[in-house]
């Protein structure tokens, strides 16, 4: 299976298999309508107006050499790992730590209904939290470096207990022979010095809540009396930036309907010294003003084109910033079965509420169809946890033959399920904004190599 597009002139050939990408000239990607459904004699008579006759039977054996060596047209191999993968016995590395369900912002676009997840505004004991820690180094097996993200809600508001926790999975590494790294996610409303300070010394990652421009920014992340968060947060997050380097931290934006010019909002967050950068299509029920449709798709397609071209421009003029959603790996990337399974929700990632329960990730906190346990019990909910194991691209049925399923490894369930009401019918929508920022991704490595 392959799958080739142009972006400026530039014609790239992917083989979905493998994992080859291939940058070709205009003659071999036209020979590619043909080849493999016809012979060599047929496809030089079509293309014989158009091209020498000799460069189109030197092109159709340079293809022939590279499905030879196994870079074109690829049979799957990844097929039959499947089997291995439902049988893998699940380990636990990653928790999501809901420390606060309660937010001093009140964002128009929050599916976690301003930090409460269809409950009730409160925070987690440092018990809940010390016994979140005792129970990932129980079920995480012989794995040694576990995760821990901080979430909300906002963290912040609940930070002593942040610490507590910290520092008492801190004082079991040695002894169990893990090392845990730990994730904050913060608006910044509470952010100090000090906090930095702290969060600098023991977290391996931050993630900065903004949404871009003062104007688009201030409208979708109020302050709950109605006042902007823009000009509180900016400063105490350049600051971060700087704090860390400029590295192991992003920015994390939302746009929305109201922002179809987003490539605004990411040259924004780069004008003003971030380096890393997020910003994400919102996910919302098509009934909200703000919610993404269908007929956006070919506007934002082409907000994605433009900001492909204007990050290369960028980085062509030394002025270099990393956009999550560009980022690719084309020579290691992923293992096989992350390729095949995602994120690992439900299975190797569990969220965890305030009052210790264990739901498959943060989106589905609050929902009781699909609590998994406690802290205390572990999981016991195996049906629940069965249905996440079996999610993968060849059992749904929409990307077994879709060209983008070992980049996207199937989309993300939660989304699947609020579009869809069911784990492996992926929500369309999210699909093919995937499918436009892979093509993009690909192509500004492409350039970016040939430059060198």
């Amino acid at each position: 299976m392959i799958h080739k597009y142009c972006h400026n002139g530039v014609y790239i050939v992917m083989d979905i298999n493998s994992g080859a990408v291939h940058v070709v000239d205009r003659l071999v990607y036209d020979i590619l309508d043909y080849y493999k459904k016809e012979d060599t004699e047929s496809i030089v008579k079509k293309l014989a107006n158009t091209y020498p006759e000799d460069e189109i039977r030197q092109s159709i054996a340079e293809l022939d050499q590279l499905v030879e060596q196994r870079m074109l047209f690829t049979p799957d191999t990844y097929s039959a790992v499947v089997p291995f993968v439902k049988k893998r016995e699940p380990v636990v590395k990653a928790l999501c730590l809901h420390i606060a369900h309660d937010c001093n912002l009140k964002c128009k676009y929050c599916f976690a209904e301003e930090g409460e997840y269809h409950g009730k505004r409160e925070l987690m004991s440092a018990e809940v939290g010390k016994k979140a820690i005792d129970m990932l180094i129980k079920a995480s097996g012989s794995r040694k470096n576990l995760e821990i993200d901080f979430f909300g809600g906002e963290p912040l508001m609940n930070f002593n207990v942040v610490k507590e926790i910290v520092e008492y999975a801190r004082s079991l590494e040695e002894a169990n022979g893990k090392k845990f790294r730990f994730t904050m996610t913060t608006n910044g409303i509470l952010l100090n010095d000090e906090i930095l300070e702290y969060i600098n010394a023991n977290m391996h990652n931050l993630v900065l809540s903004l949404d871009g421009r003062k104007e688009i920014n201030d409208k979708m992340r109020p302050r709950a009396g109605g006042q902007g968060s823009y000009d509180t947060i900016v400063p105490k997050f350049q600051k971060a930036a700087e704090s860390r380097n400029q590295t192991d931290y992003y920015v994390r934006g939302t746009f929305t309907r109201h922002n179809l010019d987003f490539a605004e909002d990411v040259m924004h967050l780069a004008d003003l010294g971030f380096k890393q950068i997020s910003v994400e299509p919102v996910v919302a029920d098509e009934s909200e003003d703000y919610a993404i449709r269908e007929e956006d798709l070919p506007t934002i397609f082409k907000e994605y084109d433009r900001l492909t071209d204007m990050i290369h421009e960028r980085r062509e003029k030394g002025e270099w910033f990393n956009f999550f959603h560009f980022m690719i790996d084309l020579t290691g990337g992923p293992c096989v079965i992350k390729r095949l399974v995602g994120c690992g929700s439900g299975t190797e990632y569990l969220a965890v509420s305030p009052s210790g329960e264990l739901y498959p990730c943060h989106q589905f906190v609050g929902r009781p169809e699909f609590r998994l346990g406690t802290v205390d019990t572990g999981v016991v909910n195996t049906e629940v946890r069965e249905r996440f194991e079996n999610c993968n691209v060849y059992t749904k049925p929409a990307c077994r033959e879709c060209w983008a399923r070992f980049y996207c490894s199937g989309g993300c369930v939660a989304n699947s399920f609020n579009a869809h009401g069911d784990l492996v019918t992926p929500y369309e929508i999210g699909c093919e904004m995937q499918k436009k920022r892979i093509e993009c991704a690909i192509y500004l490595k492409a350039v970016e190599d040939e430059n060198r």
